[in-house]
């Protein structure tokens, strides 16, 4: 028996073809064709979003990463609110979309304040000590896609070459900043400046945008809403995106201490955030995260999205719930063991380093060729193949 259009996955088939004589290999590719509409993968809870991170700038990742994951039928690209990297990620999704494959969404993230997501990495190469302090304690760094190193003198008194960070592949996973023996380097905020957000928005003419919170926020939270609005942009969804392992209330006074927020005051915040969403005339969608940018895909990050979720989908307000923040391959197993109640609260999923992670080494192979991974006929099925195995069982939830 055939099984129903939205149960069928991703295929790959190989062709010859002839050109001028030449055999050359052509790829055909089928992609999703049943992708579900966003709202109504939401309702049935197949929703799954790719994270490209909110601060990344890679734009030849970004390109590959929307066309690949486009093409295996995820619902919407969450990304930098920056010009260069959607029309990257456009260029992506243009590509999939002449393979037959649905347009998803386009999400651009913002924030209401400080927040892990919105940083950078730094250092000033030329503070890296003499080679006799770097050979004893300082070795080359690579612990991102932001390249973090130091090699030969560092400060340019005896030989080789210093590198800083390459600042449009850092995302702010934070890995560097313990890794550097000597100290040296710091983060800096990323934030789009506040009379910059409702022209920038109207600009890119994104689909969905996000905003980054905290506990204690409620009026920042506001005037970044105000501005959202004032950009005239027709959104089909306002996420909120939150968790307790990023909450932050309003500074202690020193030599007191702050009891960890709890999952009651998160539901409170997100129900303040229901009634400003409420009075814009927005729709929510709950991003709750786990353990974000901890840069680890194990299954203690995918227990602890299920485990807030848990704690927080009976106290939450209307609006689809999405899991994000760790997780990965192992958080589905996981929601089909809860409750069915539980269960039918999941709206969907977000992958971000995982996403990005699987594909790396293709998307680096491919770069070192000079071209898009997307172009690459040898490299495009497995690429297609890994991206479709981590997006395929959200896609066929029962």
């Amino acid at each position: 028996m055939r099984r129903p259009a939205a149960d069928r996955r991703p295929t790959l088939a190989w062709s010859g073809a002839w050109d001028d004589g030449t055999c050359a290999l052509s790829l055909a590719i089928a992609p999703v064709h049943s992708l579900l509409p966003g709202d109504q993968a939401l309702a049935q809870g197949r929703w799954v979003k790719l994270i490209g991170g909110a601060s990344n700038q890679d734009l030849a990742a970004i390109e590959d990463l929307a066309g690949i994951y486009s093409l295996v039928g995820v619902h919407c690209l969450d990304l930098a609110a920056d010009p260069a990297v959607v029309a990257a990620a456009r260029r992506g999704m243009a590509w999939a979309e002449g393979r037959g494959a649905a347009r998803p969404w386009l999400m651009v993230s913002l924030s209401d304040g400080a927040d892990p997501h919105f940083r950078k990495a730094w250092f000033d190469a030329l503070a890296i000590p003499p080679r006799p302090l770097h050979a004893a304690g300082n070795p080359e760094l690579d612990v991102s896609s932001g390249r973090v190193s130091g090699s030969g003198s560092g400060s340019g008194s005896a030989g080789g070459p210093v590198f800083g960070v390459l600042a449009e592949r850092c995302y702010g996973c934070g890995r560097c900043l313990p890794a550097c023996p000597l100290g040296l380097i710091e983060e800096r905020d990323h934030h789009l400046p506040p009379d910059q957000v409702a022209a920038l928005l109207a600009e890119l003419r994104p689909d969905a945008v996000e905003l980054h919170t905290r506990i204690g926020r409620a009026e920042a939270f506001a005037e970044r809403l105000a501005q959202v609005s004032a950009s005239g942009v027709s959104l089909r969804r306002l996420a909120v995106s939150c968790g307790l392992e990023a909450a932050a209330a309003a500074p202690v006074a020193a030599g007191t201490r702050s009891d960890p927020p709890t999952p009651e005051a998160l539901a409170k915040e997100l129900w303040q955030r229901h009634d400003q969403l409420r009075s814009a005339g927005m729709a929510p969608l709950w991003q709750l995260d786990g353990r974000p940018m901890s840069g680890d895909v194990g299954a203690g990050t995918a227990r602890a999205a299920v485990r807030l979720l848990k704690a927080v989908a009976p106290l939450a307000p209307p609006g689809p719930l999405q899991l994000a923040g760790g997780t990965n391959e192992r958080t589905l197993p996981l929601v089909h063991r809860l409750d069915p109640a539980l269960r039918s609260a999941v709206a969907g999923i977000a992958f971000g380093s995982v996403a990005r992670a699987r594909l790396q080494p293709l998307l680096l192979q491919a770069q070192g060729r000079g071209g898009r991974l997307l172009d690459q006929l040898d490299l495009l099925p497995l690429a297609s193949a890994i991206a479709g195995a981590l997006v395929a069982p959200w896609l066929i939830r029962g």
